[in-house]
């Protein structure tokens, strides 16, 4: 068998923007044109034995990249003895949550369009046959401007996810559809369900199945559990909103409008916005949702993630125990800091920029 020659790196990588179980993120530099770019390490020693569902998703992601403006685009793929890597578009907008409660004023008309947007571009993946396993941290603004386009960032490869150590660690609990935790197989309809509660979310701060434990919030999940209350905190959202977001919190998937259906529910394709007047207000102007959203962002968010921190180190304590997460003869932490080491020679080059 012929090895394939090897050529010199395009890249240099630099700070690190972030990490998961099996990856490392880095800022990356293309050395001849010097434009920035997202890195996205994935060492191959965890991957052992699935390496070729990378690819195959890669050939995915290759063919639907600058297909739609609102999707992250894979720029270039190699690898080389020790870990894959994935070069996307560099976003530098930070997370939608963090950005909203960043803003000076937050109206149901400004969620109903991120949601449109957003939509738009699940609509496109999933003609596309792609789910998209969508998350709050997978949703980012391509740039600090005013006016950036949000974007769904680092969909797809989830899918090679698919044993429980990562499925368990990295999984996002309170977006998870019930078909999720039932194991009955699932599909397109788990975007749908997310996008129900990233909706309830924007308008509020705080996530239908919010409960004090991961096992209390999977069973909110599976009974469909969830209101609109503190009433007075729904209030301020019309009720067509409200009933968007029960249209897409609808327990069986096959009953959940696809997301063309869901795009043309009357609270995004109304031409007129929907929202309740401010009774502050003699105009009859939009209320400021932002007051409540942010209050309540901002509290759970300190408190899941001193909470979840403590969770992700017990259960990977475990799940490494349980499955043996000493690859050759390493621990997980070694394998992701030998990641952090870029070597400067890949065995194999597919897309050239």
């Amino acid at each position: 068998m012929v090895q394939p020659a090897t050529v010199p790196c395009q890249y240099r990588t630099g700070k690190t923007l972030g990490s998961g179980t099996y990856a490392i993120v880095k800022e990356a530099v293309h050395i001849k044109t010097g434009k920035y770019y997202a890195c996205k390490v994935i060492n191959k020693k965890l991957m052992e034995g699935r390496e070729y569902m990378v690819r195959n998703e890669i050939a995915v992601l290759k063919k639907i990249s600058k297909g739609h403006r609102n999707i992250v685009t894979l720029h270039d793929y190699f690898e080389t003895a020790h870990n894959l890597y994935l070069i996307f578009d560099l976003c530098t907008g930070g997370e939608l949550f963090d950005r909203i409660c960043a803003k000076g004023n937050y109206y149901e008309a400004d969620a109903a369009e991120l949601i449109r947007t957003i939509l738009g571009a699940v609509k496109y993946l999933h003609d596309c046959e792609i789910p998209v396993d969508l998350k709050p941290e997978n949703l980012i603004f391509r740039t600090k401007a005013e006016d950036a386009d949000v974007m769904i960032a680092d969909f797809g490869l989830s899918r090679i996810m698919d044993d429980n150590l990562l499925t368990e660690v990295c999984g996002t609990p309170g977006y998870m559809a019930p078909e999720i935790f039932k194991k009955t197989g699932h599909g397109k309809p788990v975007d749908i369900w997310a996008m129900g509660v990233i909706t309830y979310f924007l308008l509020c701060g705080y996530t239908p199945f919010d409960r004090e434990t991961q096992q209390q919030e999977m069973e909110a999940i599976l009974a469909g559990d969830y209101k609109f209350e503190p009433a007075e905190y729904w209030a301020n959202v019309s009720e067509t909103a409200k009933d968007f977001v029960s249209s897409c919190l609808t327990i069986d998937p096959g009953s959940r409008p696809t997301a063309e259906e869901a795009l043309q529910h009357g609270w995004l394709a109304s031409k007129e916005p929907h929202y309740v007047p401010d009774p502050e207000n003699p105009d009859g102007g939009m209320t400021d949702l932002l007051p409540h959203v942010k209050k309540h962002f901002d509290a759970r968010k300190t408190f899941r993630k001193a909470v979840f921190s403590m969770v992700a180190i017990i259960r990977m304590s475990t799940l490494a125990h349980q499955h043996g997460l000493h690859v050759g003869g390493q621990n997980l932490s070694e394998l992701l800091e030998e990641s952090e080491k870029v070597r400067c020679t890949s065995t194999h080059s597919y897309f050239a920029l």
